[in-house]
């Protein structure tokens, strides 16, 4: 099979009718040398025809960068949040002509620190150490002296950067469109508010009971349960069945939303009628439910983007949390108007 030869600067600057100092400036993005308009673009030019790609090696000896990131992960790429946050980080990278390598330790203690030093062994320019439940880690050691920002997660010491949804003030918003509707009473949050090895459950309710408070209104009770659709329906239908009839329910995700309408809906209830219902995620599982869900965004794809950013950035790293702003998404589960 005939390998097809790598189109080269000079390539270019032949074809452009210029030297392969000028094609080397106009392409890199130089501007020391003065070089007319009509050269800029018979180079532009040139390069889109031939299919020109800079050379990785060349550039890195130059830069004494790899022009790549590593990505660290202890899921599996399959499900929406996991796959958002490396589409995010990956298209960060592209943008940047980086080279995003991923790999994936599924909460092995072992593979986790191999890949850290294969990564770190290959020169990556620095190292997203990203989980998929929103925690408090324990940064590895091998991370030590290596540019490192955590994604969806926080050092227990508060020493090491980190993007990480701003679930407090998820929290927050969650509580507002409930104000706004005019809910002040019966007003109950559904879900557990310490999950395994999670801080968004915490946040998310202290959130919802800060805005509430600020408004003279509270949490009037919370129906604890574990954040899937079974265990919610079933927490949901025992407590309606003592009799207790809210007026609005914060469920603490979208798939304890969809248990919790599954109940209501047994007990002769309507959403949003009898009971309005806010929940986080922004899942697809929100636009599959009837009505629609109301629910808090937590922008995966975003968050993995800002970690690249912050890893892109030349000047030292600054310690501490980036808390990544989290938009409502309105679905048709509140009733307006609630008096």
């Amino acid at each position: 099979m005939r390998v097809r030869r790598r189109v080269t600067l000079l390539d270019v600057a032949r074809a452009a009718g210029v030297s392969r100092t000028t094609a080397s400036y106009v392409l890199n993005g130089r501007t020391e040398m003065r070089i007319s308009a009509d050269a800029h673009e018979r180079v532009r030019r040139a390069a889109d025809r031939l299919g020109y790609r800079p050379n990785r090696n060349a550039l890195s000896l130059r830069t004494a960068t790899s022009m790549t990131f590593g990505m660290v992960t202890d899921f599996v790429s399959s499900g929406q949040a996991s796959s958002q946050m490396i589409s995010g980080a990956s298209l960060a990278c592209l943008d940047s002509g980086h080279l995003l390598l991923i790999g994936e330790t599924e909460g092995d203690p072992l593979v986790e620190r191999r890949l850290i030093e294969e990564m770190i062994d290959r020169q990556v320019d620095g190292i997203l150490y990203a989980t998929l439940v929103s925690s408090q880690v324990q940064v590895p050691a091998p991370l030590a002296g290596c540019r490192t920002v955590l994604l969806n997660c926080r050092d227990r010491d508060g020493e090491t950067a980190s993007v990480m949804p701003d679930d407090f003030g998820g929290g927050r918003a969650a509580a507002r469109v409930l104000l706004d509707a005019g809910h002040r009473d019966r007003v109950f949050v559904v879900g557990e508010e310490i999950t395994p090895g999670g801080l968004s459950g915490a946040a998310r309710l202290s959130g919802v009971r800060t805005e509430l408070s600020a408004a003279g209104a509270e949490v009037a009770d919370v129906v604890a349960c574990e954040w899937a659709v079974v265990p919610a329906y079933e927490s949901v239908s025992k407590w309606l069945s003592t009799g207790v009839r809210p007026t609005a329910l914060v469920c603490l995700n979208d798939r304890v939303a969809m248990g919790t309408y599954q109940a209501i809906g047994e007990f002769g209830l309507d959403v949003p009628a009898d009971v309005s219902v806010v929940s986080f995620d922004a899942s697809e599982l929100a636009g599959w439910l009837r009505p629609t869900l109301t629910s808090v965004e937590v922008p995966y794809a975003h968050l993995g983007g800002q970690a690249v950013h912050a890893l892109m950035r030349p000047e030292p790293l600054r310690p501490g949390v980036r808390a990544v702003a989290m938009p409502v998404r309105r679905g048709g589960s509140v009733r307006p108007g609630v008096m």
